[in-house]
């Protein structure tokens, strides 16, 4: 599926949600007195939704690489934070919490790597190179190798009848039998 806009984006979606949930929480009176942990995890959790926007917005396939890179790289220092906090007496009560939003941000990581690695493993280099000059030849592309699949098939179906043919006069007795 094709997306014209970030904000389209199910893993977008997902981490925006994420960082607007973590500023509420980091809001709460369960960070006073923890120094810049509240200020810590709301910023990281934003940076998420902010690279992958931000990567989306710059045309290419690399560059959106990289600031997935980016992203994930914010996600696990979210997770990062969250299992200082389970393993902190202090956060004893709030585990329920820290678990369901380690495992959301573990999603979006998750998520975030199938999705670069569908793009390093893709022929287009993004947005900015697609001209009408490589759209035509992307559309070659395919109709070439769409042309070689089918004398593929159409091969093996061949060779396949062939040695049925060959198997069946085998097994016919001979006439001077």
């Amino acid at each position: 599926m094709k997306y014209d806009r970030f904000e389209d984006l199910p893993v977008w979606k997902l981490a925006a949600q994420f960082g607007a949930d973590m500023i509420d929480w980091a809001d709460e009176g369960h960070f006073r007195g923890v120094g810049d942990l509240a200020s810590q995890l709301q910023r990281a959790s934003l940076s998420i939704s902010n690279n992958i926007a931000e990567g989306f917005e710059l045309g290419t396939t690399n560059q959106l690489i990289n600031f997935l890179y980016h992203a994930r790289g914010s996600s696990g220092e979210v997770r990062s934070m969250l299992a200082l906090m389970r393993l902190s007496k202090k956060y004893q009560y709030l585990q329920e919490e820290i678990n369901n939003y380690s495992s959301t941000a573990e999603s979006i990581s998750r998520q975030i790597r199938g999705w670069t690695n569908s793009l390093q493993n893709s022929e287009i280099k993004g947005q900015r190179h697609l001209n009408d000059q490589t759209r035509r030849g992307f559309e070659n592309h395919r109709r070439q190798q769409a042309a070689l699949d089918e004398h593929r098939r159409w091969r093996e179906e061949f060779e396949a009848k062939l040695k049925a043919k060959a198997q069946q006069k085998n097994r016919e007795p001979n006439e001077d039998e």
